[in-house]
């Protein structure tokens, strides 16, 4: 029996490549008009995609250079099963805006920003509806 050790790895660099098309083509595109911190890191205003991963349970936001990437976990969320809404929520403090949740679809993320608990803020939102 004679193996063939290019069909062992051309296989998986396939579906791998089928893999990630596959979540690009999920991504959804938000445009944040301000600057704004995720995780202690300062974001400018601009164009986000928001990719959901293969695992289902996460998610990232990156920029649209590529040059910023935050990943999170998803959690089942308060919206309805069926919701389509792509949605980043923020907490304003000051002139300032702070990433709090990330909405993809009926998932979302803990709260990305439980420094605000203890400050006055006014909560914003973005989204991308359907």
């Amino acid at each position: 029996m004679r193996i063939n050790l290019s069909k062992f790895i051309l296989a998986p660099v396939v579906m791998a490549a089928a893999a990630l098309a596959s979540n690009t083509a999920m991504a959804e595109t938000i445009k944040v008009p301000f600057n704004f911190t995720v995780a202690g890191q300062n974001w400018p205003a601009g164009e986000y995609s928001i990719i959901p991963l293969a695992s289902g349970n996460q998610i990232s936001l990156v920029s649209q250079d590529g040059k910023k990437i935050f990943t999170s976990n998803l959690g089942p969320g308060a919206p309805d099963p069926g919701d389509r809404l792509v949605a980043l929520r923020f907490d304003e403090v000051g002139d300032s805006h702070a990433l709090k949740t990330v909405q993809y679809k009926s998932m979302i993320t803990s709260d990305l920003n439980k420094k605000s608990r203890h400050s006055i803020y006014a909560s914003s939102r973005l989204s991308q509806g359907r």
